[in-house]
C-alpha cells in the first residue's frame, strides 16, 4: 500500500466519559477511541470532567469557563497527534491499525526509538565514564536535571509516558522551550544549555537511522554573553601579599592564585596528579591534561608561580594527587573570605571559578594571542576565548570613561582655539 499526501486522513478519534469510574471529587475520567477500518480501541487521556459539563454529542467540555477551554484545547491536541502518528505509519508503514495508532501514542512498542528512552540510555553510559573519572559528575547532574525536565513536559503536554523520534516536530522543540522559559521561569541562558542536550539526541537519532530528517532544524537559540566576573592584575597581587584571616584559608588562597595563573577549574586541578607535569619539548614544565568537563586537551606551561605553589604542597596527601583539595562549596566561602581581608573592590561576586576567568582576561591583556590562550583553557571553540576579548574591551573603554574628564579643560581649549 503506496501512501498518498492528499489522501483524505482515515482514522475517527472521539472521545467519551467512561460514568462508571466517577472519581470521589464527582470526575468522570475522559476517555478517548480511535476507529480505524471500522475497529475501535480505547484508552485514558489522563483528563477528567463534572459529567454535568461534558456535552455528549460533540465530545467535548461544554461552557467557555477556563478549565473547559484548557481541557477542550488538550482534547483537540491529542486529535491532531493521532492524526500525524496515522499519516507517519502510512507513510512509513505502508497501513495502520487502530491498535497500532493507539500503542504507538501510548508510548507502547516504540521504546527503542523514543527519545526519553534513548536519553536514559545515554545517560547511562554517561554515569560509567563519571565514576571512571573520565567526564564531570556536574554535566551528568545537567543531563539528568534536562532528562527529569523533558519527561515532566512530555507528560503535562503530550499526556505520555515517551514519544518516538519520528512524532517530533518543530513545535516539539519550541513549546519545550516555552516550558523552560514560562513554566519553569528559566533564564534565557539556562533554557540554552537545557534544549543543547535534546537537540543532541535529535543528531544522534539520525546517526541511528531512527528518522531521516532533523525536525528541529528551524529552531535556533545562542547563548547570551555575559559579563564573566574577574578580577585584575593587581588584584592578584594583592591577594599574594594578603595574610589569611585565620590558617586554613591559606591553602584555598593559594589553589585560587594557583587557577589564576594555569587557567585550571576547580575540577581539573581536583584531579591534577603528578603524571601531569611533564617536562616539554622547550625544556619548561607543562601541565597536560584533559578538561573534565568536556575531554578537550588543556596544555599549560608552568610559570614559577603555581611552580612554587605545587612545591609547597608536596608529600601533603597520601595518593598521587597533587593537592588536598576541599570541597567547591567551601573554597568559595574562603575566597569570599579572603576578597575582603585583601580589600578587593568587584562589580561581582567572587567565586573560585573568578580565577579561569581571571586567568584569560590576564593573559590576553599581556599579549598572549587568543589561539594561544584557546589551547591552554581548553576551549572547543575560539569563540568562546573571544569573550575574554570583549572583556578586556570593555575594561579599556571603562577606564578611558575615567580618565576622559581629566582631559576636559584640554579639550575646552583646544576647541576655542579653533
Amino acid at each position: 500500500m503506496s501512501y498518498d499526501a492528499d489522501k483524505k486522513i482515515n482514522v475517527q478519534t472521539a472521545f467519551l466519559l467512561e460514568k462508571e469510574r466517577t472519581e470521589k471529587n464527582g470526575n468522570a475520567p475522559i476517555m478517548a477511541r480511535i476507529t480505524i477500518d471500522g475497529t475501535p480501541k480505547t484508552f485514558g487521556t489522563k483528563l477528567e470532567i463534572d459529567p454535568s459539563n461534558w456535552d455528549l454529542k460533540y465530545g467535548r467540555v461544554e461552557g467557555k469557563s477556563a478549565t473547559a477551554l484548557n481541557i477542550n484545547k488538550k482534547l483537540d491536541n491529542i486529535r491532531g497527534r493521532i492524526d500525524k502518528i496515522y499519516e507517519d505509519m502510512l507513510k512509513h508503514e505502508g497501513f495502520a491499525t487502530s491498535q497500532k495508532v493507539k500503542l504507538s501514542f501510548l508510548g507502547v512498542g516504540v521504546m527503542d526509538d523514543a527519545i526519553l528512552k534513548v536519553f536514559n540510555d545515554k545517560n547511562e553510559d554517561f554515569k560509567k565514564l563519571v565514576d571512571k573519572e573520565e567526564r564531570s559528575q556536574s554535566t551528568y547532574n545537567k543531563y539528568i536535571t534536562v532528562y527529569n525536565h523533558l519527561t515532566t513536559f512530555i507528560k503535562e503536554r503530550y499526556h505520555r509516558d515517551d514519544m518516538a523520534f519520528r512524532e517530533l516536530t518543530g513545535d516539539f522543540i519550541r513549546e519545550f522551550d516555552f516550558y523552560l522559559r514560562y513554566d519553569l521561569q528559566s533564564t534565557h541562558n539556562t533554557v540554552w544549555v537545557y534544549t543543547m542536550p535534546v537537540l543532541s539526541l535529535v543528531e544522534l537519532a539520525i546517526k541511528k537511522g531512527l528518522i531521516r530528517d532533523n525536525p528541529f532544524q528551524d529552531y535556533e537559540i545562542n547563548m547570551e554573553e555575559t559579563d564573566r566576573g574577574y578580577i585584575l592584575k593587581e588584584d592578584v597581587e594583592k591577594l599574594m601579599m594578603c595574610a589569611p584571616p585565620h590558617p586554613r584559608y591559606e591553602l584555598v588562597k593559594d589553589l585560587f592564585i594557583f587557577s589564576c595563573f594555569t587557567g585550571l577549574a576547580y575540577a581539573d586541578i581536583k584531579k591534577l596528579t603528578r603524571n601531569n607535569i611533564q617536562s616539554f619539548f622547550d625544556g619548561h614544565q607543562w601541565i597536560i591534561s584533559r578538561r573534565k568537563k568536556s575531554d578537550v586537551a588543556s596544555n599549560v606551561r608552568l610559570m614559577e608561580i603555581p611552580k612554587r605553589i605545587i612545591e609547597k604542597y608536596q608529600g601533603t596527601t597520601r595518593n598521587e594527587f597533587i593537592f588536598p583539595i576541599p570541597t567547591n562549596v567551601t573554597c568559595n566561602v574562603h575566597i569570599d573570605k579572603m576578597i575582603k581581608t585583601a580589600e578587593i573592590i568587584t562589580e561581582q561576586k567572587v567565586t573560585f571559578h573568578t580565577a579561569r576567568h581571571t586567568f584569560g582576561t590576564m593573559f590576553l591583556t599581556e599579549g598572549v594571542p587568543l589561539e594561544s590562550l584557546s589551547k591552554m583553557m581548553g576551549h572547543k571553540n575560539i569563540a568562546t576565548t573571544q569573550i575574554y576579548a570583549k572583556i578586556t574591551s570593555q575594561k579599556i573603554s571603562k577606564d578611558m570613561d575615567l580618565v576622559a574628564p581629566k582631559f576636559q579643560a584640554l579639550e575646552d581649549a583646544f576647541l576655542t582655539a579653533i
